[in-house]
């Protein structure tokens, strides 16, 4: 199996206000838009280029599922080279900020926000762990 390409594709009531969201906010493109389905991709910076799709609950696909997304047991794990500045900007975008940003002891400065899909979007920055943080987790080698 070759896969060419892989992306999210979140139904929600509200698929134009989803990708304005991350137009506005994080810097994406409409790739593809219609009444019922929005594409939107941010260029590669990476090496590849990061797509999400938004459905509207009303589509003619007419797949079985999926349902309605509800907000709950995914999150999207945006990285990014400086949290606390991602923080202060979208603030200032007028972005409401679920869970502010903290040092977290695993190695990660993280904040989160929610989309209009209600989808948690967790930003983080890669900080060096507390020290000893993974010594309980990572078990060590025999010798």
């Amino acid at each position: 199996m070759q896969i060419l390409d892989h992306y999210p594709l979140i139904t929600t009531s509200q698929p134009h206000s989803c990708a304005e969201f991350y137009q506005r906010y994080f810097g994406f493109e409409t790739v593809f838009s219609s009444s019922w389905f929005v594409m939107v991709q941010r260029p590669a910076e990476s090496g590849h280029a990061i797509t999400l799709a938004f459905m509207s609950t009303d589509h003619p696909s007419m797949p079985p599922g999926p349902e309605l997304f509800n907000g709950r047991g995914l999150l999207m794990t945006l990285q990014v080279a400086d949290a606390m500045a991602a923080q202060a900007e979208l603030r200032a975008a007028g972005v409401t900020i679920s869970y502010e940003a903290r040092r977290e002891p695993w190695g990660q400065i993280r904040f989160q926000c929610l989309d209009p899909a209600g989808l948690a979007l967790d930003i983080c920055e890669q900080v060096e762990p507390a020290a000893g943080f993974w010594d309980s987790y990572i078990p060590s080698e025999d010798v």
